[in-house]
């Protein structure tokens, strides 16, 4: 296997401030890169993640104010979820209250302790207690210690017709392998620090999903460099008939997608440059960051945009 692993997870929001503090606030995560959606430069991209913004813990968003909700379905991201050390669960269930998230009681799945949670958008997320990672550094952000603070992604569960040529796409060009069952849902395990979990939930005859805020627009996978993306490129169309785009440059990584044959959107993104190639590590999203093309709009952009706080 290889450290391919999960690179981060884009998703669709409503209001740009409620998805700020959510994320920030209430999960302590960092606003690594505040910049524009490349193809709408009216509206935000927002990077969340750990304190250096490494490949693994970055979860973004596209918030539009107006966004009408999603509708959970076949072909789309059923839940993403984050690991915690497991002498944190009970620090989390406690703050999911005092906060008012709405939540679950913690359950057991594939041997591990789940509280799964829902963001202001109904976004489906879990932290996951994971053994033995309490030595990791975590990022201490307002009121959320260090040692109880989330150690990047577990994984994804993506909800599927059928999951025999996702999961073929998985182990043969990612580098994942079976892992489990239990009962619809098969896991797929890489051997990467974070991100490392795809659990591929069979639901045959399902509605499908509706994009829309609270949903997960697409799932990014990781490649050390532009050769190894472009090995992976050629594998999928060879060997599994996928339609791979060409390379496009995202500032902080670059990126190709493809549509998986479940119907979820995936990418295969690179670690580098990484999001310090344009702002210090410690001043990393504090300042609003635009692609060149951009740049000289400046002034109209940052007028259209809204207040972060």
């Amino acid at each position: 296997m290889t450290h391919n692993g999960i690179h981060h997870v884009t998703a669709i929001s409503g209001p740009a401030r409620r998805n700020v503090d959510f994320y920030t606030r209430v999960l302590g995560l960092r606003l690594v890169k505040k910049t524009v959606n490349f193809d709408d430069p009216g509206t935000y991209h927002l990077y969340f993640g750990d304190e250096a913004g490494a490949p693994g813990t970055i979860i973004t968003f596209f918030p539009w104010e107006h966004a009408a909700p999603g509708r959970l379905g076949v072909g789309e991201t059923q839940q993403t979820s984050f690991r915690i050390p497991e002498s944190a669960v009970g620090f989390w269930t406690q703050r999911l209250i005092a906060a008012g998230v709405d939540h679950e009681a913690p359950r057991k799945a594939f041997g591990e302790t789940v509280l799964a949670f829902k963001d202001p958008d109904d976004m489906r997320l879990a932290l996951v207690a994971v053994p033995g990672i309490e030595s990791e550094p975590g990022y201490a952000a307002g009121d959320v210690p260090a040692e109880a603070a989330i150690r990047g992604f577990h994984g994804v569960s993506l909800l599927l017709n059928k999951t025999a040529a996702t999961g073929a796409i998985l182990t043969d060009v990612f580098g994942f392998a079976e892992a489990g069952r239990d009962g619809p849902v098969t896991r797929y395990r890489s051997n990467a620090a974070m991100g490392s979990v795809v659990d591929l939930h069979e639901a045959g005859g399902f509605l499908r999903g509706r994009p829309g805020a609270g949903s997960v627009h697409h799932v990014a996978f990781r490649a050390e460099n532009d050769a190894a993306q472009a090995a992976m490129a050629e594998k999928l169309a060879t060997a599994h008939g996928m339609h791979v785009t060409e390379q496009k440059d995202r500032n902080y990584f670059r990126s190709v997608y493809f549509r998986e044959p479940g119907g979820v959107l995936f990418e295969i993104a690179t670690d580098e440059p990484g999001f310090a190639v344009d702002e210090p590590a410690e001043s990393l999203g504090q300042a609003l960051k635009l692609p060149a093309q951009y740049e000289s709009s400046r002034a109209r952009i940052e007028a259209v945009l809204p207040a972060l706080g």
